[in-house]
């Protein structure tokens, strides 16, 4: 039918013209962002999936800085007990010496002082070590219990608890040495007592485990046995600083295959994209030659009517 208020080509044109450059819009979107999902409608049960494996990779990011600020922690630590061993080792050296009938009173009495010495700075390393302002070993964060947050969610958390042997430890060296006390303020006096070594003022005086009778030998015994109990502890760090090392490397694998899984759901396939706006842009550019094509449908109605 021919009419001057109708014409069904044109419309119908009109139609298609309009959705074929929504999706040629949406198709430049998606190669402009690089997402094939920028809004809900694009993929609203998409998105949802792909927002929660999101909030997962980022959990296992955080919590995989986490295990490297604990092993951090942990290290710390083992390297003040490194040289908690090397003070253990020369005091024995001391007490060894001091029990031999060769040294003489003046001898001991020269070990005595540097035993007190080391006695003094292991109760300063034990008292004084830190990490991130914190106090770390006695009385600090390594010797109660601590819970490290290993995984996206709340259930997934690590739980140690050093208290025991580190209570073990301080009994062990308070045995090893009379100097070996936490710091201390003596009460208001007159005349202070001097500071000992570490900064701290001691509330002990010199000891006399070299230089009684009888006593190097005995505190050769109490040396070994700190020196066992400073091994188990190191060894209980050590074991908890390798499963840390697993649990990052565990973290690392799950967050690379969460992160892949997200860009399957988000990212634009770019050849398939590109095919696809190409063919859009060709249908707009047909629909827009027949849409002026049909114009001319009107101008048949003229010749009917002269």
């Amino acid at each position: 039918m021919l009419s001057l208020h109708t014409n069904s080509a044109a419309m119908s044109i009109q139609r298609t013209l309009g959705k074929t450059r929504a999706a040629a819009d949406t198709s430049m979107t998606r190669l402009g962002t690089g997402f094939r999902i920028n809004s809900a409608k694009d993929g609203a049960a998409d998105l949802q999936i792909a927002t929660r494996l999101q909030a997962q990779t980022r959990g296992m990011n955080v919590a995989m800085q986490n295990t490297q600020n604990a092993m951090s922690m942990l290290q710390t630590a083992d390297g003040a007990f490194s040289e908690v061993s090397n003070v253990l080792l020369r005091m024995k050296d001391l007490a060894t010496q001091a029990a031999d009938a060769s040294s003489s009173a003046k001898d001991k009495d020269a070990m005595q002082a540097e035993f007190d010495a080391l006695g003094s700075e292991l109760s300063n390393i034990m008292s004084n070590t830190s990490y991130g302002g914190e106090k770390l070993l006695k009385g600090g964060k390594i010797a109660d219990k601590m819970n490290f947050q290993i995984g996206a969610s709340k259930a997934e958390t690590m739980e140690i608890n050093f208290k025991t042997q580190f209570e073990t430890l301080d009994k062990a060296f308070e045995k090893v040495s009379s100097s070996y006390s936490p710091a201390v303020t003596p009460p208001p006096a007159p005349t202070p007592a001097p500071p000992g070594p570490g900064g701290y003022v001691s509330s002990r005086a010199a000891g006399e485990e070299l230089t009684k009778t009888g006593e190097a030998s005995k505190q050769i015994d109490q040396i070994n046995a700190a020196i066992d109990a400073l091994g188990t502890s190191r060894s209980s760090i050590g074991a908890v600083q390798n499963r840390l090392s697993h649990i990052h490397n565990n973290l690392g694998n799950m967050a690379s295959n969460t992160a892949d899984a997200q860009g399957r759901l988000m990212d634009v396939d770019y050849a398939s994209e590109s095919a696809n706006m190409t063919s859009k842009q060709i249908l707009l550019q047909a629909s827009t030659s027949m849409l002026k094509q049909s114009s001319s449908m009107s101008q048949m109605v003229l010749s009917l009517i002269q």
